[in-house]
């Protein structure tokens, strides 16, 4: 169960961001849900749970220093699929796949959207 009602990270260029979610969370059985009016997108598997959206006060969205959004794989080969649709739409790397060492079956990618937001796909199943 999900402690979140949804989650949010900034863009000041909707086409672009869309253009990387839609292929980086395509990649982990994530959908794109539609507009969020005109200024977001809506992203989830049943319902909306994740917005890319303008900000609401007008001003230039900037990244989270130290913020990080993490996404779950349903299995390692999701991970290397996320990461790869990523890097192919605009996205940079910020932690090639492989396991984690916090948790022995922690296995995990970490990217930049095309304006700096740190996301990240993660699986726990062992291999």
């Amino acid at each position: 169960m999900s402690i979140f009602t949804h989650c949010c990270l900034g863009t000041n260029d909707l086409k672009k961001s869309a253009k990387f979610y839609d292929a980086a969370l395509g990649a982990l059985g994530i959908s794109n849900m539609g507009p969020l009016g005109d200024r977001g997108i809506m992203y989830g598997a049943e319902t909306p749970e994740f917005i890319i959206l303008k900000p609401a006060d007008g001003n230039d969205a900037t990244p989270a220093n130290g913020g990080t959004l993490g996404f779950v794989a349903k299995n390692r080969d999701a991970v290397h699929k996320f990461h790869a649709a990523g890097l192919a739409n605009g996205g940079t790397d910020e932690g090639l796949p492989g396991p984690r060492t916090f948790s022995p079956t922690a296995y995990a990618a970490y990217l930049r959207d095309p304006y700096g937001n740190k996301v990240c796909a993660y699986c726990f199943a062992a291999e």
